[in-house]
């Protein structure tokens, strides 16, 4: 696949840009997990040229998947080059963490007339940190946020943990619940601990276009439909300019991609090689790829007709 590279210190942002082979003028930007060119970035970025769009794929440059104080002019400057490749429409793909930087980004950024989060929260999130500090898998950043902005850190929801003892819940509720990873014991307790203000909630209402939010009940790592439901609720009493797509559903975890995204990188027995990711992957396998069916067909009917 043919990509062109940005870094921070010289374009102000990381990323790779994958032009689609088929002309088109729809540049994406995508932020699936900690790298901007693995086996999981590529297979988004497949998906997308297969649905007409040319790709930028972003991420931390920490090289640890660590969020923390992340500048939103990043964004800023990536659709600058997508601009400058000819592409006329904008949008941003997020999944879990990315999803809410995603619903952040199109909140400051007009240009972004789709936005799609798959399981978000409606807050930001404190900053963290996958450096393996003492051992730990991951620990909260030293008071940051996730995001910044021309350069104050965005406010946040603190987490409820400090290091060592945030990763030892983690891994605690992980074994628990029999998935590979799950904190929504311990973002429950955040709210508890610190009631969510208005300064770290995301205005979503500031959003431009298409807004589709997607969400499945047995999230393991925090209660995404919840957040989803506060966005759909803070949207009917705010005025806001975007069209809204709920898809929430029972099962799917907190994977919810779509299935023929999955295909790409599993093109035979997917289903059954999830199961060992999320304990409601293995239960209840039948619903969750329905889920992903119709999340696959209706936000590739979205894609469309943006």
């Amino acid at each position: 696949m043919i990509r062109d590279y940005y870094q921070t210190d010289k374009d102000g942002f990381y990323g790779a840009y994958f032009g689609n082979p088929k002309q088109c003028s729809k540049g994406v930007i995508l932020m699936l997990g900690d790298r901007i060119d693995d086996l999981m970035v590529k297979t988004g970025v497949r998906w997308l040229h297969r649905n007409g769009c040319n790709v930028m794929t972003m991420a931390s440059d920490t090289r640890d998947y660590a969020y923390h104080d992340y500048p939103i002019e990043s964004f800023e400057k990536a659709i600058a080059v997508l601009k400058a490749k000819g592409n006329i429409k904008f949008g941003i793909i997020g999944a879990s963490t990315t999803a809410m930087m995603a619903l952040a980004a199109a909140s400051y950024i007009p240009d972004l007339t789709l936005t799609i989060a798959l399981s978000p929260s409606d807050f930001i999130m404190e900053g963290f940190y996958r450096d393996g500090l003492d051992g730990a898998k991951e620990r909260p950043g030293n008071h940051e946020s996730t995001l910044s902005y021309k350069g104050k850190r965005l406010p946040y929801l603190p987490f409820a943990y400090r290091h060592p003892e945030y990763w030892q819940k983690l891994s605690e509720e992980a074994k628990r619940r029999g998935d590979i990873a799950a904190a929504r014991d311990m973002f429950d307790l955040s709210e508890q601990k610190c009631p969510l203000a208005e300064d770290m909630m995301i205005k979503v209402e500031r959003i431009k276009g298409k807004l589709v939010l997607v969400g499945a009940q047995d999230d393991s790592l925090w209660d995404t439909c919840r957040y989803i439901d506060r966005m759909i609720e803070r949207l009917k009493v705010t005025p806001h300019a975007c069209r809204v797509a709920k898809m929430t559903y029972q099962y799917g975890s907190h994977f919810v991609f779509p299935q023929s995204m999955l295909e790409i990188v599993l093109p035979v027995g997917s289903s059954f090689l999830l199961r060992f990711a999320f304990r409601t992957l293995k239960d209840h396998p039948k619903e969750c790829k329905q889920t992903r069916i119709d999340i696959d067909r209706r936000i590739r009917r979205i894609i469309q007709h943006w």
